[in-house]
Order: structure tokens, then sequence, then C-alpha cells
């Protein structure tokens, strides 16, 4: 005791540098963030400010399964336990916490919300060799180049995009507009939409940008409609991008928009309300309203009992990221260290979860590519 009592001490003193160098040992590996009875995460995410409503929905969602495990006994004896941190999804803050949470000697850095934030905090985990696992977040530079410490178990950007652009295409639409966060989450949408439309020699006939965590839309919508696109294609958050839906309708807009997952569905449709008919949504999780598939029966389920909560994709994505999560710390088995997590993610292959498969190896670190579109109703309903 007394030992491990002077080695805390030690990495307390010497900052971040001797907590890396600590992470290679053997005694490290095998007892950080773990103890007899307890795993424990750390999460930094908005649980205030303009994207608050994702940082939340993906921690209830996430918390969901885990209570449910842990009622069982949790993973090889052991409770899973999510330690968060509001960092209102501003990098900087992010970064902060990040250092917080690896000083705290957490076993993982799991379901961090945004590409901006991310890519803030992956640097940091991978220095301590830290998983960084489950982003919520489609960013191609958070999967390329190949990094063992980061997991996603979600489909990327570039999928989604790819899939509004071959709707919008497929019946005939080929003036599309991109609205996008002015940071590195829109910047990767919009690449994506271009990549998608030059592979069709199109390209966006217009842009218009908000700052992250504004919403500051009125310069955008006078840029985008001035160029009568038929299709605009949003890369924000949901407030932002209900602002833009608002005031482009009541400056006569009447074609299609479309948003990537990101965007929070059940929070743009609390924040639209009626206006919300005919928004498209990409959705990379599965259908979470009812029991369409194995899994969204079991998220059903936990949500039962649960006062308060409903069900929205935001809380599914969470909630399939624990179970993944929990799956890849039973695979490890009752000597669970960081390096034997990461070896467990990848013997999970072709791994069915109930009608969402994922699929995972040695140089592969995205288990899913699945996009499926959605369209929103003026009653609050999603339609597959």
């Amino acid at each position: 005791m007394r030992r491990r009592q002077v080695l805390t001490t030690v990495c307390q003193v010497a900052g971040g540098a001797a907590l890396g160098a600590w992470s290679t040992s053997a005694w490290a590996q095998s007892s950080a963030g773990v103890s007899d009875d307890r795993i424990v995460l750390g999460q930094s995410a908005p649980f205030s400010g303009a994207a608050e409503q994702l940082g939340l929905q993906f921690y209830l969602g996430a918390q969901l399964y885990f209570d449910g495990l842990n009622a069982k006994g949790g993973v090889n004896g052991r409770r899973i336990e999510i330690k968060r941190l509001d960092d209102g999804y501003e990098p900087e803050r992010c970064a902060a916490n990040t250092r917080q949470l690896i000083s705290e000697n957490v076993f993982a850095l799991f379901g961090y919300i945004g590409t901006p934030t991310s890519l803030a905090a992956l640097p940091l985990a991978t220095e301590a060799r830290l998983p960084f696992f489950a982003p919520f977040t489609g960013a191609q530079a958070l999967r390329e180049p190949f990094n063992r410490y980061a997991v996603h178990v979600r489909a990327s950007y570039f999928d989604e995009t790819a899939a509004i652009v071959r709707q919008t295409t497929s019946v005939g639409i080929k003036k599309i507009a991109v609205f996008y966060q002015n940071d590195a989450y829109g910047k990767t949408g919009l690449e994506g939409v271009s990549r998608a439309l030059t592979s069709l020699n199109l390209e966006p006939v217009a842009t218009g940008t908000v700052e992250r965590n504004t919403i500051e839309v009125a310069q955008a919508v006078k840029d985008i409609l001035a160029a009568r696109p038929e299709a605009i294609v949003q890369i924000g958050a949901y407030k932002a991008c209900a602002a833009f839906v608002r005031q482009a309708r009541r400056q006569g807009f009447v074609g299609t928009f479309y948003n990537v997952s990101f965007v929070g569905t059940q929070a743009l449709m609390d924040e639209l309300g009626a206006e919300a008919r005919g928004v498209v949504v990409s959705q990379v999780m599965p259908f979470p309203y009812s029991p369409a598939t194995a899994l969204s029966g079991e998220y059903l389920g936990h949500l039962k009992d649960k006062r308060g909560v409903a069900p929205n994709y935001s809380g599914m994505e969470g909630f399939v990221a624990a179970k993944v999560f929990a799956e890849a710390a039973r695979r490890a088995g009752r000597g669970l260290t960081r390096e034997s997590f990461l070896t467990a993610v990848e013997t999970m292959q072709n791994l069915n979860l109930g009608g969402f498969p994922v699929d995972f190896g040695p140089a592969k670190r995205t288990g899913s590519r699945f996009v499926e579109l959605t369209m929103l109703t003026e009653d609050g309903r999603v339609r597959r």
C-alpha cells in the first residue's frame, strides 16, 4: 500500500510526462482505473451550453446500460462507473478536463462529444496510452492515420455525407449548398459533401458558416439562398441548424434540409417544433423509438422504468458504446489492463449486437459503417 502511495505521489508531482512514463510499466498497466470491484472511465462532454443535450443524452444512454449491467454484478465482478466533466463543447476546456482525468488515473476516456474537442483530447490520450473509446464524432482526422488507442463505434462523416449525396442526386437534385460550423467538425463535413459531389462532376453551389456555440446565421442564410439551391446540407449542432432552418423557411426556401447525425435528432426536433417537417437526418445507430431490432428492444427495455428519460438517437449511441465497451472488458478477463482491453477489441470481428454488427481487427478501429436516412415530422416523430 505504501509503495502505491509513493508511486501516485511521484506521478502527481512530475505531471503528464511522468504519467506517460509510468503507463508503460507493468504496475501502472495492471492497476490504472481498475480496482477489485470497479472500472472507472472518464468523460469530458458538453453538459452546458449550445450542445448540452448531446453530452447529456449520450451519458444517460451509456449510464442506462451500465446501470443494468452493474445490477447483475458488472463485468467479471467489477462495476463500471463514469467520471464526467463539463467542457461546454470547447476544445481548451476539454483538454484541461482530459489532463485532469488522466492525472486521476481513469482506465479509459469514453464518449467524448464532438470533433474539435476530441481532436484536443486524442493526442493526450495517446501520449498517456489510454484507450480513447467511442467518441461521438465521425471526423476522419480522428481515424486517419491509424491510432490503436482510438476506438470508433460509429460510421464516419464521409460515410454519412456520401449517403446524403447519393439520396439527393438519385432524385435529380444537383444544386446542393452546405451550411457548416466553422471548425474542424464543419470542415470535415464540407469535405465529405465535396468529395461525394466531385465523384459526380458536381460541387456545392454555395456555402455558409456559423461559429461554434453561436446561432448567428443570418449572413449564411443570405449567402446560400442567393445561389437558389435545391437542397442544403447542414453540418452543425442543433441550435444553429434550427436557427438556419427557421430563417431560410421564412425567406422562402422550400427545398430539403439534410443533417448528419451529430446534429442531435431529438434536440433538433425539440428546437424546431412543427418546422421540423421534412428535415432529413442521417443516422449511424439503430432506430431507437420501436423494437425494430433486438438491440432497439433491449434499449427500450432498459428505459421502461426510467422516468423523464425518452428514447432518442444520442441516447442509443451512448447505450451501444457502453455495450461494446463492456463486451471488450469481458473478453479481456479478470486480469484487465489497458493493453489487454485493446487486444480484446481486436477480437470483436463480425459481432452482431442484435441487428447492429460491429467489426474490429488488429488494423481496424472503426467498428461500423452503418448509415440510414430518416425524416422528421411536424408532430415530433422520426420516420425511416
